[in-house]
Protein backbone atom coordinates (compact mmCIF):
# COMPACT_ATOMS: atom_id res chain seq x y z
CA UNK A 1 0.00 0.00 0.00
CA UNK A 2 1.29 3.53 -0.73
CA UNK A 3 2.66 5.55 2.17
CA UNK A 4 -0.11 8.14 1.82
CA UNK A 5 -3.53 6.59 2.40
CA UNK A 6 -6.77 8.33 1.47
CA UNK A 7 -9.24 7.02 4.03
CA UNK A 8 -12.82 7.25 2.74
CA UNK A 9 -14.26 4.62 5.07
CA UNK A 10 -16.09 7.12 7.29
CA UNK A 11 -16.12 10.70 8.56
CA UNK A 12 -15.38 9.21 11.99
CA UNK A 13 -11.72 8.54 11.09
CA UNK A 14 -10.67 12.19 11.35
CA UNK A 15 -8.03 13.28 13.83
CA UNK A 16 -8.13 16.50 15.85
CA UNK A 17 -6.45 19.44 14.14
CA UNK A 18 -3.56 21.16 15.96
CA UNK A 19 -5.89 24.03 16.90
CA UNK A 20 -8.46 21.61 18.28
CA UNK A 21 -5.76 19.80 20.26
CA UNK A 22 -4.71 23.13 21.75
CA UNK A 23 -8.31 23.88 22.75
CA UNK A 24 -8.59 20.46 24.36
CA UNK A 25 -5.35 20.93 26.29
CA UNK A 26 -6.48 24.34 27.53
CA UNK A 27 -9.97 23.20 28.57
CA UNK A 28 -11.29 24.36 31.91
CA UNK A 29 -12.65 21.24 33.62
CA UNK A 30 -14.61 20.04 36.63
CA UNK A 31 -16.69 17.03 37.65
CA UNK A 32 -19.53 16.79 35.14
CA UNK A 33 -21.47 14.21 37.17
CA UNK A 34 -21.82 17.00 39.72
CA UNK A 35 -22.68 19.41 36.90
CA UNK A 36 -19.46 21.31 37.61
CA UNK A 37 -17.54 21.07 34.35
CA UNK A 38 -17.65 24.59 32.87
CA UNK A 39 -16.67 23.50 29.36
CA UNK A 40 -19.38 20.83 29.25
CA UNK A 41 -21.89 23.36 30.52
CA UNK A 42 -20.91 25.84 27.80
CA UNK A 43 -21.25 23.15 25.15
CA UNK A 44 -24.67 22.09 26.40
CA UNK A 45 -25.89 25.69 26.46
CA UNK A 46 -24.60 26.27 22.94
CA UNK A 47 -26.25 23.12 21.57
CA UNK A 48 -29.56 23.97 23.24
CA UNK A 49 -29.47 27.47 21.74
CA UNK A 50 -28.55 26.23 18.26
CA UNK A 51 -31.42 23.73 18.30
CA UNK A 52 -33.93 26.04 19.96
CA UNK A 53 -34.44 23.73 22.93
CA UNK A 54 -34.52 24.42 26.66
CA UNK A 55 -31.61 22.16 27.52
CA UNK A 56 -29.03 19.74 26.13
CA UNK A 57 -26.89 16.90 27.47
CA UNK A 58 -23.38 15.86 26.42
CA UNK A 59 -22.94 12.09 25.98
CA UNK A 60 -20.10 9.84 24.79
CA UNK A 61 -21.64 8.61 21.53
CA UNK A 62 -24.45 9.01 19.05
CA UNK A 63 -25.74 5.54 19.77
CA UNK A 64 -26.02 6.33 23.48
CA UNK A 65 -27.70 9.62 22.64
CA UNK A 66 -30.35 7.95 20.49
CA UNK A 67 -30.94 5.16 22.98
CA UNK A 68 -31.30 7.55 25.91
CA UNK A 69 -33.97 9.39 23.93
CA UNK A 70 -35.80 6.17 23.06
CA UNK A 71 -35.89 5.13 26.70
CA UNK A 72 -36.89 8.59 27.94
CA UNK A 73 -39.86 8.71 25.56
CA UNK A 74 -41.21 5.17 26.05
CA UNK A 75 -42.19 2.38 28.40
CA UNK A 76 -41.39 -1.33 27.96
CA UNK A 77 -43.86 -2.82 25.51
CA UNK A 78 -44.09 0.34 23.40
CA UNK A 79 -43.39 0.53 19.69
CA UNK A 80 -41.11 2.80 17.69
CA UNK A 81 -41.85 3.63 14.03
CA UNK A 82 -38.75 4.15 11.91
CA UNK A 83 -37.36 3.74 8.41
CA UNK A 84 -36.11 0.22 7.68
CA UNK A 85 -32.46 1.14 7.11
CA UNK A 86 -32.11 3.77 9.83
CA UNK A 87 -29.18 3.78 12.24
CA UNK A 88 -31.31 3.27 15.35
CA UNK A 89 -32.65 0.00 13.96
CA UNK A 90 -29.73 -1.36 11.91
CA UNK A 91 -26.59 -0.09 13.63
CA UNK A 92 -27.29 0.18 17.36
CA UNK A 93 -27.07 -3.49 18.35
CA UNK A 94 -30.78 -3.96 19.07
CA UNK A 95 -30.69 -1.17 21.63
CA UNK A 96 -34.42 -0.32 21.65
CA UNK A 97 -35.31 -3.91 22.54
CA UNK A 98 -32.37 -4.64 24.84
CA UNK A 99 -32.28 -1.37 26.76
CA UNK A 100 -35.87 -0.12 26.67
CA UNK A 101 -38.08 -3.13 25.91
CA UNK A 102 -39.28 -1.31 22.78
CA UNK A 103 -40.06 -2.98 19.47
CA UNK A 104 -39.27 -1.31 16.15
CA UNK A 105 -41.84 -1.30 13.35
CA UNK A 106 -39.80 -0.60 10.24
CA UNK A 107 -41.10 1.08 7.10
CA UNK A 108 -39.36 1.03 3.73
CA UNK A 109 -38.52 4.54 2.56
CA UNK A 110 -37.13 6.09 -0.59
CA UNK A 111 -33.40 6.12 0.16
CA UNK A 112 -34.30 6.55 3.80
CA UNK A 113 -36.95 9.22 3.27
CA UNK A 114 -40.52 8.62 4.45
CA UNK A 115 -43.72 10.34 3.35
CA UNK A 116 -46.61 11.00 5.69
CA UNK A 117 -48.60 8.45 3.69
CA UNK A 118 -46.08 5.78 4.70
CA UNK A 119 -46.97 6.31 8.36
CA UNK A 120 -50.67 7.12 8.44
CA UNK A 121 -51.91 3.54 8.79
CA UNK A 122 -49.13 2.32 11.10
CA UNK A 123 -50.48 3.35 14.51
CA UNK A 124 -51.65 0.31 16.48
CA UNK A 125 -55.21 0.37 17.83
CA UNK A 126 -55.72 0.67 21.57
CA UNK A 127 -55.85 -3.01 22.45
CA UNK A 128 -54.54 -4.96 25.44
CA UNK A 129 -53.13 -7.57 23.04
CA UNK A 130 -50.97 -5.15 21.04
CA UNK A 131 -47.99 -2.92 21.59
CA UNK A 132 -48.55 0.80 22.08
CA UNK A 133 -47.26 2.96 19.25
CA UNK A 134 -45.44 5.76 21.01
CA UNK A 135 -42.53 7.25 19.07
CA UNK A 136 -41.54 8.14 15.49
CA UNK A 137 -37.82 8.47 14.73
CA UNK A 138 -36.36 10.07 11.60
CA UNK A 139 -32.73 10.31 10.48
CA UNK A 140 -31.24 13.38 8.78
CA UNK A 141 -29.08 13.09 6.79
CA UNK A 142 -29.84 9.44 6.20
CA UNK A 143 -26.68 7.35 6.20
CA UNK A 144 -27.83 4.23 4.38
CA UNK A 145 -29.98 6.40 2.16
CA UNK A 146 -26.78 7.72 0.64
CA UNK A 147 -26.53 10.83 2.76
CA UNK A 148 -29.88 12.08 1.51
CA UNK A 149 -31.37 15.12 3.20
CA UNK A 150 -34.82 14.57 4.68
CA UNK A 151 -36.88 17.37 3.07
CA UNK A 152 -38.05 19.89 5.65
CA UNK A 153 -41.58 19.99 4.25
CA UNK A 154 -41.91 16.23 4.72
CA UNK A 155 -40.61 16.51 8.28
CA UNK A 156 -43.10 19.29 9.03
CA UNK A 157 -46.03 17.26 7.68
CA UNK A 158 -45.01 14.13 9.60
CA UNK A 159 -44.43 16.10 12.80
CA UNK A 160 -47.81 17.81 12.64
CA UNK A 161 -49.56 14.46 12.13
CA UNK A 162 -47.49 12.69 14.82
CA UNK A 163 -48.32 15.26 17.46
CA UNK A 164 -52.02 15.28 16.52
CA UNK A 165 -51.98 11.54 17.21
CA UNK A 166 -50.47 12.08 20.66
CA UNK A 167 -47.13 10.53 19.65
CA UNK A 168 -43.60 11.86 20.06
CA UNK A 169 -40.88 12.67 17.51
CA UNK A 170 -37.13 12.02 17.75
CA UNK A 171 -34.46 13.10 15.28
CA UNK A 172 -31.25 11.16 14.81
CA UNK A 173 -29.32 14.16 13.55
CA UNK A 174 -25.85 12.65 13.64
CA UNK A 175 -25.15 14.37 10.31
CA UNK A 176 -27.69 17.18 10.70
CA UNK A 177 -24.83 19.65 10.24
CA UNK A 178 -24.44 18.39 6.67
CA UNK A 179 -28.11 19.03 5.96
CA UNK A 180 -27.81 22.53 7.43
CA UNK A 181 -24.83 23.44 5.25
CA UNK A 182 -26.21 21.83 2.09
CA UNK A 183 -29.58 23.60 2.32
CA UNK A 184 -28.80 26.80 4.18
CA UNK A 185 -31.71 26.03 6.53
CA UNK A 186 -30.65 26.81 10.13
CA UNK A 187 -30.54 24.13 12.80
CA UNK A 188 -33.44 25.59 14.77
CA UNK A 189 -35.79 25.15 11.80
CA UNK A 190 -35.00 21.44 11.58
CA UNK A 191 -35.13 20.86 15.32
CA UNK A 192 -38.41 22.62 16.09
CA UNK A 193 -40.41 19.72 14.68
CA UNK A 194 -38.99 17.19 17.16
CA UNK A 195 -39.42 16.50 20.86
CA UNK A 196 -35.79 15.40 21.05
CA UNK A 197 -32.78 15.79 18.79
CA UNK A 198 -29.45 13.96 18.78
CA UNK A 199 -26.40 15.53 17.12
CA UNK A 200 -22.86 14.20 16.69
CA UNK A 201 -19.49 15.96 16.88
CA UNK A 202 -17.19 13.07 15.91
CA UNK A 203 -18.37 12.60 12.33
CA UNK A 204 -18.16 15.47 9.87
CA UNK A 205 -17.17 18.02 12.50
CA UNK A 206 -13.98 16.16 13.29
CA UNK A 207 -14.06 16.06 17.10
CA UNK A 208 -12.50 12.94 18.64
CA UNK A 209 -15.53 12.00 20.74
CA UNK A 210 -19.03 12.98 21.72
CA UNK A 211 -22.64 13.66 20.85
CA UNK A 212 -25.43 15.63 22.48
CA UNK A 213 -29.17 15.34 22.87
CA UNK A 214 -31.56 18.24 23.32
CA UNK A 215 -35.18 18.77 24.33
CA UNK A 216 -37.26 20.29 27.09
CA UNK A 217 -35.66 20.89 30.47
CA UNK A 218 -37.82 18.14 32.00
CA UNK A 219 -36.85 15.73 29.24
CA UNK A 220 -33.13 16.40 29.63
CA UNK A 221 -33.35 15.98 33.42
CA UNK A 222 -34.77 12.50 32.86
CA UNK A 223 -32.21 11.81 30.13
CA UNK A 224 -29.37 12.61 32.52
CA UNK A 225 -30.58 9.90 34.90
CA UNK A 226 -30.75 7.43 32.01
CA UNK A 227 -27.23 8.45 30.94
CA UNK A 228 -26.07 7.44 34.40
CA UNK A 229 -27.92 4.13 34.14
CA UNK A 230 -26.26 3.43 30.77
CA UNK A 231 -22.81 4.17 32.19
CA UNK A 232 -22.42 7.47 30.36
CA UNK A 233 -21.69 9.74 33.30
CA UNK A 234 -18.28 11.37 32.81
CA UNK A 235 -16.05 13.27 35.19
CA UNK A 236 -13.63 15.87 33.71
CA UNK A 237 -15.48 15.64 30.41
CA UNK A 238 -14.51 19.16 29.44
CA UNK A 239 -11.48 17.64 27.74
CA UNK A 240 -13.86 16.04 25.24
CA UNK A 241 -16.38 18.87 25.25
CA UNK A 242 -13.65 21.35 24.27
CA UNK A 243 -13.10 19.43 21.04
CA UNK A 244 -16.81 19.47 20.33
CA UNK A 245 -17.06 23.20 21.06
CA UNK A 246 -14.13 23.92 18.76
CA UNK A 247 -15.75 21.82 16.05
CA UNK A 248 -19.04 23.72 16.33
CA UNK A 249 -17.25 27.04 16.12
CA UNK A 250 -14.82 26.22 13.30
CA UNK A 251 -15.83 23.12 11.34
CA UNK A 252 -19.48 23.50 10.38
CA UNK A 253 -19.25 25.81 7.35
CA UNK A 254 -16.33 23.84 5.93
CA UNK A 255 -18.62 20.82 5.45
CA UNK A 256 -19.39 22.39 2.07
CA UNK A 257 -15.87 21.32 1.05
CA UNK A 258 -16.69 17.70 1.87
CA UNK A 259 -19.81 17.95 -0.27
CA UNK A 260 -17.78 19.28 -3.21
CA UNK A 261 -15.23 16.50 -2.78
CA UNK A 262 -18.02 13.90 -2.76
CA UNK A 263 -19.17 15.24 -6.12
CA UNK A 264 -15.68 14.71 -7.53
CA UNK A 265 -15.70 11.08 -6.40
CA UNK A 266 -19.28 10.57 -7.56
CA UNK A 267 -18.34 11.76 -11.05
CA UNK A 268 -15.51 9.23 -11.16
CA UNK A 269 -17.95 6.46 -10.25
CA UNK A 270 -20.41 7.64 -12.89
CA UNK A 271 -17.60 7.62 -15.48
CA UNK A 272 -16.49 4.06 -14.67
CA UNK A 273 -18.05 1.03 -16.40
CA UNK A 274 -19.09 -1.64 -13.90
CA UNK A 275 -19.91 0.88 -11.17
CA UNK A 276 -23.32 2.46 -10.58
CA UNK A 277 -24.18 5.31 -8.22
CA UNK A 278 -27.01 4.27 -5.92
CA UNK A 279 -28.62 6.64 -5.07
CA UNK A 280 -27.84 8.36 -8.37
CA UNK A 281 -27.76 11.82 -6.78
CA UNK A 282 -25.15 12.67 -4.16
CA UNK A 283 -26.42 15.41 -1.84
CA UNK A 284 -23.84 15.58 0.94
CA UNK A 285 -20.61 13.73 1.83
CA UNK A 286 -21.64 10.10 1.26
CA UNK A 287 -21.19 8.31 -2.06
CA UNK A 288 -22.78 4.86 -2.36
CA UNK A 289 -22.25 2.75 -5.46
CA UNK A 290 -22.95 -0.76 -6.67
CA UNK A 291 -20.46 -3.11 -8.33
CA UNK A 292 -21.72 -5.04 -11.33
CA UNK A 293 -21.55 -8.78 -10.43
CA UNK A 294 -19.98 -9.44 -13.84
CA UNK A 295 -17.06 -7.36 -12.64
CA UNK A 296 -16.79 -8.97 -9.24
CA UNK A 297 -17.74 -8.17 -5.69
CA UNK A 298 -17.44 -4.99 -3.69
CA UNK A 299 -14.61 -6.66 -1.81
CA UNK A 300 -12.74 -7.30 -5.07
CA UNK A 301 -12.92 -3.62 -6.00
CA UNK A 302 -12.09 -2.48 -2.47
CA UNK A 303 -9.01 -4.71 -2.43
CA UNK A 304 -7.65 -3.11 -5.58
CA UNK A 305 -8.44 0.36 -4.25
CA UNK A 306 -6.62 -0.44 -1.01
CA UNK A 307 -3.56 -1.58 -2.97
CA UNK A 308 -3.60 1.84 -4.62
CA UNK A 309 -3.99 3.68 -1.31
CA UNK A 310 -7.75 4.32 -1.09
CA UNK A 311 -9.82 2.82 1.73
CA UNK A 312 -13.60 2.44 1.41
CA UNK A 313 -16.42 0.89 3.44
CA UNK A 314 -18.40 -2.19 2.37
CA UNK A 315 -22.01 -2.02 3.62
CA UNK A 316 -23.06 -4.92 1.37
CA UNK A 317 -21.62 -7.66 -0.86
CA UNK A 318 -21.99 -5.49 -3.98
CA UNK A 319 -22.08 -2.09 -2.29
CA UNK A 320 -19.28 0.39 -1.60
CA UNK A 321 -19.49 3.61 0.41
CA UNK A 322 -16.99 6.44 0.11
CA UNK A 323 -17.23 9.21 2.69
CA UNK A 324 -15.45 12.56 2.43
CA UNK A 325 -14.41 14.45 5.55
CA UNK A 326 -12.10 16.93 7.24
CA UNK A 327 -8.95 14.89 6.56
CA UNK A 328 -9.54 14.56 2.80
CA UNK A 329 -8.14 17.51 0.84
CA UNK A 330 -9.20 18.64 -2.63
CA UNK A 331 -6.05 17.09 -4.07
CA UNK A 332 -6.75 13.80 -2.30
CA UNK A 333 -10.34 13.76 -3.56
CA UNK A 334 -9.09 14.25 -7.12
CA UNK A 335 -6.47 11.54 -6.59
CA UNK A 336 -9.04 9.12 -5.17
CA UNK A 337 -11.31 9.80 -8.14
CA UNK A 338 -8.53 9.01 -10.57
CA UNK A 339 -7.64 5.82 -8.68
CA UNK A 340 -11.27 4.70 -8.84
CA UNK A 341 -11.27 5.22 -12.62
CA UNK A 342 -8.03 3.25 -12.99
CA UNK A 343 -8.51 0.55 -10.38
CA UNK A 344 -11.57 -1.10 -11.89
CA UNK A 345 -9.47 -1.99 -14.92
CA UNK A 346 -7.32 -4.12 -12.60
CA UNK A 347 -10.22 -6.12 -11.20
CA UNK A 348 -10.37 -9.54 -12.83
CA UNK A 349 -14.00 -10.07 -13.97
CA UNK A 350 -15.83 -12.89 -12.23
CA UNK A 351 -16.16 -14.88 -15.42
CA UNK A 352 -12.42 -14.84 -15.98
CA UNK A 353 -11.84 -16.15 -12.45
CA UNK A 354 -13.94 -19.20 -13.17
CA UNK A 355 -16.50 -18.40 -10.46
Amino acid sequence: MPDTVIDLRSDTVTRPTPAMRAAIQAADVGDDVFGEDPTVNRLQEKVATLLGKEAALFVPSGTMSNQICVKAHTQPGDELLCEASCHIYVNEAGGPAALSGVTCRTIEGDYGILDLSDLEDKIRPVNDHQVRTRLVALENTHNRGGGHIFPLEKIAAISSWVHRQGLLMHLDGARLWNAIVATGIPSIEWAKHFDSVSVCFSKGLGAPIGSALAGSREFVTGAKRIRKMFGGGMRQAGMAAAGALFALEHHVDRLAEDHRHAQVIAQAVADTPGLLLDPPEVETNLVFFEVDPDLGSAKDVATVLKQRGVLVHLPGPQTIRACTHLDVSSAQAERAAEIIRQAVRQVVPAGERGV
